[in-house]
């Protein structure tokens, strides 16, 4: 017999995070503005719960993160009805592929892609964030016709040598260390390469708080300490749930040493970055304005990511009142994205339709 009204185990788990807490729940904003950042009087005080709630609720998948926010799962009715509230507001960019296209007439797009989670799946090893052959190919085609940007929380090198793909943009570091094809295609300004680096007198900092991150934290098994260059990712994804506590304070020790550092967190990782004002979304509209693009009213972006730190461009997008956000998620989450697809595979099936749909309107002009 057929079960009827059955949602997949993670599903329940994830919805039931959704909805115990608010959608990227950082502790509590303080004043000022930044409320992405904990303050250095913070990371001194007594906060480490709130950020071990936001660690748990980044993990919408793990069982055990859902019995210690929400107390007991929700009914299957209650996450059919959350999901289906979530897809009306956010509904796949799949299935409102012509409505996109149809407001893209007349205008140029530009596609702006993150990388883990997005054009790759999230794996244990973050050194085994592989894109597949398939996918590749459709950024590649994607990037013949339209200019492209990897913007990812890597190093520049790193996702380079991931991608392997030329007449790319690359905006590694969260966008901080940016660099531009020796050729563009699409560009409506002075053909020149493009290179930026929003943080270059931080790097020794930088440096010096990763080593003493890993000399700090490798004592708490299944920890990763990445460099990317103009910020330090420290993985908590192999990390057992009841050592976060300890691996926040760790990681709270160290950066009591750097007042000039601040901590982010994503999925399933605490990123700590230097104290400017750069993000994805700086990173979006320096890419906009180096295309040529930055006031003109007949350009189309449109950003694909997965994580907490694409929310500022989503964000950007929405300000801009220009252009799409589409965040990729099995989940309902809050967030300032106008559209969702559900996997990196969903992903790779918008980039091959825009494609081909690209070549017909080529071949019907």
């Amino acid at each position: 017999m057929t079960k009827q009204n059955v949602v997949p185990a993670d599903v329940v788990a994830a919805i039931a995070v959704a909805s115990s807490y608010p959608l990227f729940p950082y502790p509590p904003p303080r004043a000022g503005g930044r409320k992405k950042y904990l303050s250095q009087l913070e990371l001194r005080g007594g906060r480490i719960s709130a950020w071990v709630d936001s660690m748990k609720a980044s993990s919408p998948t793990h069982d055990k993160g859902v019995v210690a926010l929400s107390g007991a799962p929700p009914s299957v009715d209650a996450c059919l009805d959350e999901q289906s509230a979530w897809v009306m507001r956010h509904p796949s960019a799949l299935t409102k592929f012509e409505h996109i296209m149809s407001a893209s007439k007349g205008k140029q797009i530009v596609m702006f892609l993150d990388y883990d989670g997005t054009l790759s799946p999230i794996v244990d090893d973050p050194d085994s964030a592989f894109m597949s052959d398939a996918m590749r190919a459709a950024v590649r085609d994607v990037a013949r016709y339209f200019p492209t940007a990897i913007v990812s929380g890597r190093c520049l090198d790193k996702v380079i040598n991931f991608v392997r793909l030329a007449n790319l943009y690359y905006a590694g570091s969260h966008g901080m260390d940016i660099k531009g094809p020796k050729k563009p295609r699409h560009t409506k300004a002075r053909a020149k390469p493009v290179v930026f680096q929003a943080a270059s007198e931080f790097l020794p900092m930088i440096q010096a708080a990763y080593k003493a991150l890993s000399e700090r934290t490798k004592s708490t098994a299944g920890v990763k300490v990445e460099d990317n260059k103009f910020c330090v990712s420290v993985h908590f994804r192999c990390v057992d749930e009841k050592s976060w506590s300890l691996l926040f304070e760790q990681v709270r020790s160290v950066l009591k040493e750097y007042p000039k550092l601040w901590l982010t967190q994503g999925r399933k990782v605490l990123e700590i970055r230097p104290t400017i004002n750069w993000d994805k979304g700086k990173a979006l509209e320096f890419l906009l304005e180096s295309l040529g693009f930055a006031d003109c009213k007949n350009v189309m972006p449109i950003y694909i990511g997965d994580d907490r730190t694409d929310e500022d461009a989503f964000k950007v997008l929405r300000d801009r009142g220009q252009g799409f956000g589409i965040l990729v998620s099995r989940f309902p989450k809050e967030t300032n994205a106008t559209y969702s697809l559900k996997e990196p595979s969903e992903v790779k099936d918008f980039l091959v339709r825009l494609v081909e749909w690209n070549r017909l309107s080529m071949k019907a002009r």
